[in-house]
């Protein structure tokens, strides 16, 4: 019986995807639609936040600092962008017709990206990283 469990442990691991192990190697798995948006989102990112590292973390794209900024990831519909915008009541009011549930922000890939946006927040999570908070 253990065999039997094993082999399927095995089969089922086998059948998952790789982990990207580079941002341009996520957005180049992504739909074709979805491309030109991450590219831009992932320069405007670099832009807000100079200095930051780019990383893969959970799977989906992340720059850090000290600490992860923000991820960013294409979905069928929308890119995400995460973690939720809070400590910034005008910011977060910005966002809020971009919040999901659990308030990280969802962009419609057939919509207008707010790039704009997307680089105030990044500010916002640069000065916290820098203040440690």
């Amino acid at each position: 019986m253990k065999l039997a469990k094993r082999a399927a442990v095995t089969t089922r691991s086998a059948r998952r995807p790789r982990t990207p192990k580079t941002i341009d190697e996520y957005i180049d798995r992504c739909a074709p639609q979805a491309q030109p948006i991450l590219r831009r989102v992932r320069a405007t990112i670099a832009k807000a936040a100079p200095g930051a590292t780019e990383t893969i973390s959970y799977g989906i794209p992340a720059f850090k600092l000290r600490r992860i900024l923000v991820y960013f990831a294409a979905f069928k519909h929308h890119i995400g962008l995460y973690p939720p915008v809070k400590g910034d009541a005008a910011l977060e009011k910005a966002v809020a017709p971009y919040a999901g549930e659990k308030g990280n922000l969802r962009f419609p890939i057939e919509g207008k990206i707010p790039y704009a946006l997307i680089s105030r927040i990044v500010k916002f999570r640069r000065r916290l990283d820098k203040s440690g908070a």
